[in-house]
């Protein structure tokens, strides 16, 4: 089906914002660097995930796995519990697949330039794709009788609930298991809700973290196990697939509000299908190719788009014997249709790279797919030395890009495709088409209209700008600032982008906190020098007058009016990102404690969800009634002490519990 292009531009959806966390990359600026130099950064397994050693056996066997090495996210246990208003009991309690979810989503969020603290409350749409609950398992393991009400929080549904809880988002909230598929399908669900107006904004995701020997085991028995921990996608030795850790997320909008917000448009989903094999290859579990090409065809129809215009596709490409000759095949039915001989399309796989993420497997491939359309290059797919036989590639318009590509340009926007699969034959596959980002249709007269001492000084020919800057504590402002002034250094990021549109960015597209700190300057180098000084207040008294009186105003915790302030048409660039304050949390482990060590302290660290000093209020630092509750039980079971339970509830602040506490351990019953 041909559609008009104002029809094709309706239905779109833009993707305003990405973040990503896969072995060897914590960002997706790095993952674009591994993957543009064809690294592999998969790696033996670490013995704190389990003890490989006990496990390996070159021959499969019971209780064996064939293969020692896999894809591993470091830091699987970071997490910065005080700025999402956790205790360290609670941290450490919840599944880290929902901690890193939570971080990289707000990463996501910023990227975006979507202010969370503005979406509160808002029909935002979260869908989650998973399909592991290795935590849950390992809090069972420790023995029934540990089973304690918080695992409710673990239950794998509670991934995008959590998200939606943190962010108080209203719209549609669910999990997706569709298996290897499931963040291909989560991505296009998405898509669905928010061109049927369910969702204004959405949270696409994928998650997988193995922290368990389980599925390896299952896998060694079931023949789908690389033994070097390798996918070899397309080649005659492809053998299986390493499994990884995954943690991707993508932001979407309608691409005509997206465009009518000035929102950073990183790439489009022109359209996307699902389909399953249903018995048309003759297994439940065997793939066919009657169903492969289906779901293109109907990806491409609901795109509107000739499959001939794909100039690459991310396939699934786990690199197994079977699934590989098919999905080229399907493929190449599809995509060579009307496609001229000397323009073959390239396919390859990010699973070559840093392994298969599983149900964050579609993700990652959508994020390097994003990323590809960005720097206009195809990176290579690795373990690629000898075409598998079982396909024709004489007679099938494609290729494996071994080395480096700069796309074709064919004097239109470039076209991806992404493909997932999932065990059960559940097929998904998006059309992406490169994005350009377009500044919102402000209207220049109401700035005329404006009146007061900012719109005299513009007027005048002002060129200084007003940099705010804002964390949750002083110490993650302090990294902050040395993040900006890295950023604005000659050899940054930011120097590529006009210093009132990183000023207007940090302004309007970044939610402000309760630390502040804002430096007023007319020059890239001038800004770095500003922050360089922030210690000793310098350059405040060298701001013009309008200026300078913002500026305090914001320090000083005040509300600014950012558009009176800028006064001109300005457009979202990207920015530094949160500086996260990380500790370990783990099942099982001493979360670090606050204070001197004292009881009051201990009990105090396992239930306050922000730092505190002796004038906080109980109630403010997340002291509620259950919590009251569980250390009226921690006292008494573990301690022995006896009081009346109103003692505590008549308790206001931590100087009133701690003299509170002391005085039961000086006169214990």
């Amino acid at each position: 089906m041909k559609r008009s292009t104002a029809d094709i531009e309706a239905r779109s959806i833009a993707v305003i914002g990405l973040a990503c966390r896969f072995p060897g990359a914590s960002g997706a600026d790095r993952l674009w660097e591994l993957i543009r130099d064809g690294s592999d950064v998969t790696s033996d397994t670490p013995p704190e995930r389990y003890d490989v050693d006990t496990l390996y056996s070159p021959s499969p066997g019971p209780g064996r796995i064939t293969s020692r090495r896999a894809g591993y996210i470091d830091g699987v246990a970071d997490f910065d519990a005080e700025f999402f208003e956790m205790s360290s009991t609670e941290a450490a309690e919840l599944d880290p697949q929902q901690r890193l979810l939570m971080m990289t989503t707000w990463e996501a969020l910023e990227d975006a330039g979507q202010r969370p603290d503005r979406l509160a409350g808002s029909r935002t749409g979260v869908f989650v794709g998973a399909a592991r609950g290795d935590y849950l398992d390992l809090q069972y393991r420790q023995g029934l009788d540990t089973v304690t009400p918080s695992l409710f929080n673990n239950q794998r549904s509670l991934l995008p609930g959590r998200l939606s809880y943190v962010f108080d988002f209203r719209g549609p909230s669910m999990l997706v298991d569709t298996a290897c598929s499931s963040s291909v399908v989560s991505v296009h669900m998405a898509v669905q809700s928010l061109r049927a107006g369910e969702s204004s904004l959405a949270v696409a995701a994928g998650v997988n973290l193995k922290l368990r020997p389980d599925e390896e085991v299952l896998m060694t028995q079931a023949g789908t196990l690389a033994p070097d921990g390798r996918s070899k996608f397309g080649d005659a030795s492809a053998d299986g697939y390493g499994p990884s850790d995954g943690v991707g997320v993508v932001v979407l909008k309608p691409l005509t509000q997206a465009v009518a917000d000035g929102d950073r448009i990183r790439a489009v989903i022109l359209g996307s299908a699902i389909s399953n094999d249903g018995r048309s290859s003759g297994s439940l579990l065997a793939p066919s190719l009657e169903g492969q090409t289906q779901v293109l065809r109907w990806a491409y129809e609901d795109a509107g788009i000739s499959p001939a215009d794909v100039d690459f596709v991310e396939a699934h490409g786990t690199g197994s014997p079977t699934l590989d000759p098919l999905e080229f095949n399907a493929l190449g039915e599809v995509l060579g249709e009307g496609r001229p001989s000397h323009r073959p399309a390239y396919v390859g796989s990010v699973k070559t790279n840093i392994g298969h993420a599983e149900a964050a497997g579609g993700v990652a491939g959508l994020i390097k797919a994003v990323l590809c359309l960005e720097h206009g290059q195809i990176p290579p797919s690795l373990n690629f030395e000898i075409p598998n036989p079982l396909v024709a590639w004489d007679e099938l318009p494609l290729a494996v890009p071994v080395t480096l590509q700069d796309l074709p340009d064919h004097g239109r926007p470039a076209v991806a495709g992404v493909s997932g699969q999932g065990v059960s034959c559940l097929n998904a596959h998006l059309v992406v088409r490169q994005g350009e980002t377009r500044a919102a249709g402000q209207d220049p007269a109401r700035w005329r209209r404006r009146s007061g001492d900012l719109a005299v000084w513009r007027r005048r020919g002002g060129k200084a700008c007003v940099l705010p800057l804002s964390a949750r504590s002083p110490e993650a402002l302090e990294t902050l600032v040395r993040s900006y002034a890295a950023y604005l250094a000659s050899d940054g990021q930011g120097a590529a982008y006009a210093l009132r549109d990183i000023c207007y960015s940090a302004a309007t597209r970044r939610q402000h906190h309760a630390h502040r700190l804002a430096v007023v300057a007319t020059s890239h180098e001038e800004m770095v020098k500003e922050l360089a000084a922030v210690g000793e207040k310098a350059g405040r008294g060298k701001a013009p007058a309008p200026l300078s009186a913002v500026a305090e105003r914001y320090r000083d915790g005040g509300n600014v009016d950012w558009d009176e302030v800028f006064g001109q048409r300005c457009r979202y660039v990207p920015l530094p990102g949160h500086p996260w304050r990380t500790k370990r949390y783990w099942l099982g482990e001493q979360a670090e404690e606050d204070g001197t060590g004292d009881l009051a302290s201990r009990v105090l660290s396992e239930h306050a969800r922000t730092s505190y000093a002796d004038t906080s209020l109980l109630s403010e630092i997340g002291i509620d009634s259950l919590a009251r509750l569980q250390i009226v039980l921690k006292l008494a079971n573990d301690h022995g002490y006896e009081f009346e339970v109103e003692d505590l509830a008549d308790l206001r602040t931590v100087a009133a519990f701690r003299q509170w506490v002391g005085r039961l351990e000086a006169n214990p019953v």
